[in-house]
């Protein structure tokens, strides 16, 4: 195994679909992906993890932890059939670090100019308000005496 693999997924005769962590992740965090993955801890096998309820599409659901590990980074060992890279009809190759790629196009991309349309310059400043004109007649305002006390 390369020393910088972080998982490793495989077939296990007692268990079925397993993946442990190396030394090269904390352990607390390998856990918590690993469950995320609907893994298990396999009891009395430190640093052993079963897939849970395997035969429900277990092989599809090995390979997409795979793949989901690999997009967030991590250096994946996988055997053949659940290399998603390497089987047919696999998801889309990862490259290592894709999230940075991505990120830096995206500032990328907001520090550039828009190829849209803006809204066409107006003839008067934008902080310039215009003022209603005034009305030629004189309102009427009727008020009437207010009771003593407050009113519920």
């Amino acid at each position: 195994m390369h020393p910088d693999t972080h998982f490793s997924f495989g077939d296990h005769k007692e268990h079925g679909f397993v993946a442990s962590f190396t030394s090269s992740i904390p352990q607390h965090l390998a856990h918590w992906f690993l469950e995320r993955e609907q893994f298990e801890p396999v009891p009395g096998e430190p640093g052993l993890y079963r897939l849970s309820e395997p035969e429900r599409d277990g092989v599809r659901r090995t390979r997409q932890a795979v793949h989901d590990l690999r997009r967030h980074g991590y250096t994946v060992q996988a055997d053949i059939r659940l290399n998603p890279a390497l089987s047919t009809g696999s998801l889309r190759p990862v490259r290592p670090h894709g999230f940075q790629e991505r990120r830096s196009r995206l500032a990328q991309a907001a520090a550039g100019r828009t190829t849209q349309r803006s809204t066409p310059p107006t003839t008067t400043p934008p902080s310039a308000r215009p003022i209603p004109p005034k009305p030629t007649y004189a309102p009427t305002v009727h008020l009437t005496a207010a009771a003593a006390g407050r009113s519920r």
